[in-house]
């Protein structure tokens, strides 16, 4: 069985589907893919497959998709893979009935550098702080998330302009691969788990879940925050804020790209401008410039076509 094992794969976004495809590719014997259930999407509310389930259908691999993890028949059904080894990228949280079955145990794959960043939103809450560096990891799941034992990592550059949705493509490729070598490593014995060792006086940053008191944009905070929370939201959930326009009319705004800028302010926090077909809008140091953004009920858009949809900006202002 040497450098191959079977594998029962769990997944469901788009994310884990790379992870997917780099194990197929390796010649591992992938004999389930776990997804999540079809949901209602759309307009119509119609049942959507996930991005897991839909390359697992044309890939012709086995499917299970299980309401319950603890549901009786979901874990029969896994006793029957006999699987050697289960691979986790973006699911669910797994009970140890599930977890503790294969004999070369449950690996998980992180978009951070454990145990900096734990928690549901791991590439968002990096970008949003700043952070130049990021990376992967591969762990052994045990009783609480992403605390098991690491096994691999890989670093990952963030770029000062970089959203989390490009940090999260190269995540995605990157890890991949990351989850290949570790597959090797457990295979030939070459591995061994390294316990995740925290500072209590001076603990890593969480990745808490995203919501909208999180993701709501202050404008009395310097640019360079607002920079980094917008781009750490972009393109998903986005950060968003109301505008008020000169006739008093309140939106919701996405803002989704924006750059940092010398430009001193003119107003108070939260003030619009417009230079050149340019929007600005006013930080406690510095104007920031809104290079795109969505309004509620339409789509992404330049700031420029925005402008051009709209008469005034002047006395209007976003908070």
């Amino acid at each position: 069985m040497k450098g191959r094992a079977r594998i029962v794969f769990m997944g469901t976004p788009e994310f884990a589907v790379a992870t997917l495809d780099a194990l197929i590719a390796d010649g591992q014997d992938i004999v389930a893919v776990v997804t999540a259930p079809d949901r209602p999407a759309g307009r119509g509310r119609q049942l959507r497959a996930s991005a897991v389930k839909q390359r697992a259908m044309d890939r012709g691999l086995p499917i299970l998709q299980p309401e319950k993890l603890k549901d009786p028949a979901f874990v029969s059904a896994l006793d029957a893979l006999d699987a050697d080894l289960y691979i986790v990228v973006a699911f669910r949280m797994l009970p140890e009935v599930v977890w503790s079955k294969p004999r070369l145990g449950t690996i998980n794959l992180h978009g951070s550098l454990l145990p900096a960043y734990r928690g549901a939103a791991p590439i968002n809450w990096a970008v949003i702080n700043g952070e130049t560096k990021t990376g992967v990891t591969t762990f052994r799941i045990r009783h609480e998330i992403d605390t098991g034992d690491m096994l691999q990592q890989d670093a990952i550059d963030i770029g000062p302009d970089d959203t989390a949705g490009e940090v999260h493509d190269r995540s995605m490729r990157i890890g991949a691969q990351l989850m290949v070598r570790t597959v090797h490593g457990l295979l030939d014995g070459s591995l061994h788990a390294t316990p995740q060792v925290i500072d209590p006086k001076a603990p890593p940053p969480g990745a808490p879940k995203l919501n909208p008191d999180n993701t709501h944009l202050h404008f009395d905070l310097p640019s360079a925050r607002v920079h980094d929370l917008v781009r750490g939201l972009s393109p998903y959930p986005g950060a968003w804020c109301k505008w008020t326009d000169a006739g008093g009319q309140v939106h919701h705004l996405k803002l989704l790209r924006s750059a940092r800028t010398e430009r001193p302010v003119n107003g108070v926090p939260g003030s619009v401008s417009v230079d050149g077909g340019r929007l600005f809008v006013d930080c406690s140091d510095r104007a920031l410039e809104i290079l795109e953004l969505q309004a509620e009920g339409r789509k992404r858009m330049l700031a420029a076509d925005f402008l051009r949809g709209i008469r005034s900006v002047e006395g209007s202002g976003l908070g």
